[in-house]
């Protein structure tokens, strides 16, 4: 174990750290968002050493880089995208594919039943379409992968996500997408808890993007979207 670094008080530094970490990772930070230790040492009400120490820990973490005018939230470019799309698929088609290739195993069908029931809450009453909707959806790709039992699949697509959600944030502010997410969760969670895996396998591949091209127009236009609103 290595000696306590020199700086703030740990739980201080630690708390900041994870504070903003959190904030980034939950879409809270807009990406546009110029962070600055002034900016930062107001809006925490602390002093400045605490926020350099976690910025420079957000730093090695690769969620935020240096800008001109201090640091922003990495956004991944359309070749980035393009690589971690292309392994978030791989991953999530993985935990169903282990489950079809062997019968000796099978999903966690009640933490898939508990999954449902929050989503047939959500299509009941269907939350207004805003970027941090894309955490839910997280939440229902993490519990599926987790449902078919490998730990590191699931950390895996876990650390994925995290790398593209400043970009899939920008996929739900939109009426219909916000519906079309949940019934297609839905559809997912019960051919899966019903033993179609097939079809639960099917119904994942067009969810996360059967064609590559299409994930990218999606990305390209969540691009388009930031950009303009800047």
């Amino acid at each position: 174990m290595s000696a306590p670094t020199a700086g703030a008080p740990p739980s201080l530094r630690d708390a900041v750290y994870t504070r903003l970490r959190t904030e980034i990772l939950n879409g809270q930070v807009d990406p546009r968002e110029r962070l600055t230790e002034p900016k930062l040492s107001k809006w925490f009400e602390v002093s400045r050493t605490p926020v350099r120490e976690a910025l420079s820990r957000l730093l090695s973490d690769g969620l935020i880089e240096r800008t001109d005018f201090g640091y922003a939230v990495v956004v991944p470019s359309l070749a980035e995208l393009r690589d971690l799309y292309e392994l978030r698929v791989t991953l999530e088609l993985r935990g169903v594919d282990r489950i079809i290739e062997n019968p000796e195993l099978g999903y966690d069908t009640d933490a898939l039943s508990a999954e449902l029931a929050r989503w047939h809450e959500l299509r009941a009453e269907p939350p207004e379409p805003d970027p941090s909707f894309v955490v839910l959806d997280e939440r229902f790709h993490t519990a599926l992968s987790r449902a078919a039992g490998n730990t590191r699949l699931t950390e895996a697509l876990v650390a994925v996500n995290e790398k593209v959600r400043a970009v899939r944030m920008y996929d739900f502010v939109e009426h219909e997408r916000i519906g079309i997410t949940i019934a297609e969760h839905i559809e997912i969670l019960e051919l899966a808890i019903a033993g179609r895996l097939p079809e639960a396998r099917t119904a994942l591949h067009q969810h996360v993007g059967e064609s590559l091209a299409v994930v990218m127009e999606r990305a390209a236009r969540a691009l388009s979207r930031m950009a303009l609103a800047g």
